[in-house]
C-alpha cells in the first residue's frame, strides 16, 4: 500500500492549494491532504464511509476538511468553485465509466498478477485484469481535454498519473 504522506510529498501538493479527495473511502488520503492544503472536500458515495473520514478527520484536530456523501460522476455539481487538484486513489481501476470519470489524479495499482502484489503475504488489490497501465490510463482520459504531465512512481505496486486541463481560450 502507497503510504499518504509519500504521495502527498511526491505529488507536490501546495500549502495554499484547495484539493478534493475523491472516492476518499475512509480518509487515508484525506488526513494528510488535509495537513498540506489549505482546504480538502472528501467526497464519497458511501455515507459510513464518510463518516468515517469525518470522525478520523475531528479526532486528528483537522479543521480544513468539509466531507460530503455524492457521486463522484456529479463532482461538478457537488464542487461549484475551481480547485487546483482533484485526487483519486485506488478507485479507477474498478469505475465503469472511467472516461466520465477522468478529472483527476489516479493513483493505480501497477499492472501486475494480482499474486505479485503482496500486503502481510496476502495478494492485495483489484482482481488482474482490471489493472491498468498508465498508457491505458492516459488514452482513457484524453478524450476529457486532459494532457498528461508525469507518471510518479509509489514502491512497491503503485503510480501516480498526474495529468492537468488546459487552459480554455476565452471566446471572441
Amino acid at each position: 500500500m502507497p503510504r499518504a504522506n509519500e504521495v502527498r510529498a511526491k505529488i507536490g501538493i501546495q500549502s495554499e492549494a484547495d484539493v478534493v479527495d475523491l472516492c476518499c473511502a475512509d480518509g487515508l488520503f484525506t488526513i494528510p491532504l488535509a495537513r498540506m492544503a489549505r482546504h480538502v472536500i472528501a467526497i464519497d458515495l458511501d455515507p459510513q464511509m464518510v463518516e468515517l473520514t469525518r470522525a478520523r478527520a475531528d479526532s486528528a484536530g483537522i479543521t480544513n476538511c468539509v466531507c460530503l456523501v455524492g457521486d463522484a460522476y456529479d463532482l461538478a455539481e457537488l464542487v461549484t468553485a475551481p480547485r487546483d487538484l482533484v485526487f483519486i486513489a485506488n478507485t479507477f481501476h474498478g469505475v465503469p465509466d472511467k472516461a466520465r470519470l477522468a478529472r483527476a489524479v489516479v493513483v493505480n495499482w501497477h499492472q501486475r498478477p494480482r499474486e505479485e502484489t503482496t500486503v502481510l503475504g496476502q495478494p492485495r488489490g483489484p482482481k488482474t485484469e482490471m489493472r491498468m497501465t498508465p498508457d491505458d490510463v492516459t488514452k482513457t482520459v484524453a478524450p476529457g481535454g486532459l494532457r498528461p504531465l508525469r507518471v510518479i512512481e509509489l514502491s512497491p505496486y503503485h503510480y501516480a498519473p498526474i495529468f492537468e486541463r488546459p487552459s480554455t481560450p476565452p471566446s471572441g
